[in-house]
């Protein structure tokens, strides 16, 4: 029998919490929606998480009682107060390039740290987090956007690594970086004009897409990064 709990950190974005509102809906038992504030998403568990502080997520992941089937943290940064996507090398600063590290590497990396140990020793078990194709070297055609791109390759790399690791512990467990599409929130407001049409995606539909494509993944693919539709990005 498979674990019936399912849990989603960063449901205070668009794509989170639809995340986890779509998980409610996929026959889990449970759905913890973690986010700072410890809003509410309909027929989930709300609680509290900062992914930048380690403490609150170790509490979180001490509240949750596993084993966890499902693990996806949706949180991540490209602007914010005091930064925002560099056009140039001319623009990398070293304070920005820490906060987008924090939010988009070293805070997944730390939820992998306390909720990796929830999942079930056997039997299928998935911990996925948000990346972008920006981040896939091999895909680099335009540059720019240094912290954003390199924090999602980082990012990449560790998937990769907790991948190898999590081999070894169930062989029948994933772990995924997943590239959501551009989508309607506000982390891409001010980036859509240049998108093409059909191409900017409700919350809703990205993560129906995304939980479709985690459905058709086996262990093979564990380590990899894949998009809305089922491509593989190359690293």
């Amino acid at each position: 029998m498979r674990p019936s709990v399912a849990v989603v950190v960063g449901t205070g974005g668009g794509i989170g919490a639809a995340l986890a509102a779509a998980l409610g809906q996929a026959g889990f038992d449970a759905v913890h929606a973690l986010s700072r504030g410890g809003g509410a998403v309909p027929g989930c568990i709300a609680g509290t998480i900062d992914v930048l502080d380690e403490a609150s997520i170790a509490a979180a992941a001490a509240r949750i009682e596993g084993p966890v089937g499902c693990v996806i943290v949706a949180t991540g940064a490209l602007h914010g107060p005091g930064f925002a996507p560099e056009k140039s090398w001319r623009a990398i600063d070293p304070d920005a390039f820490a906060r987008v590290f924090a939010l988009n590497t070293t805070g997944p990396a730390l939820v992998a740290k306390h909720f990796l140990p929830l999942l079930p020793r056997r039997g299928r078990a998935i911990f996925a987090a948000l990346s972008a194709r920006v981040g896939s070297i091999g895909d680099n055609r335009t540059g720019g956007w240094h912290a954003y791109r390199a924090s999602k390759a980082a990012l990449n790399m560790l998937i990769a690594n907790f991948a190898i690791e999590l081999r070894a512990k169930n062989p029948d467990a994933l772990a995924v970086g997943l590239h959501p599409g551009t989508v309607d929130t506000p982390l891409s407001a001010p980036f859509q004009r240049g998108v093409a049409e059909g191409k900017l995606f409700a919350p809703d539909y990205s993560a129906e897409r995304l939980l479709a494509v985690l459905g058709g993944l086996g262990p093979e693919d564990s380590g990899g990064c894949f998009a809305w539709d089922g491509a593989r990005i190359a690293p």
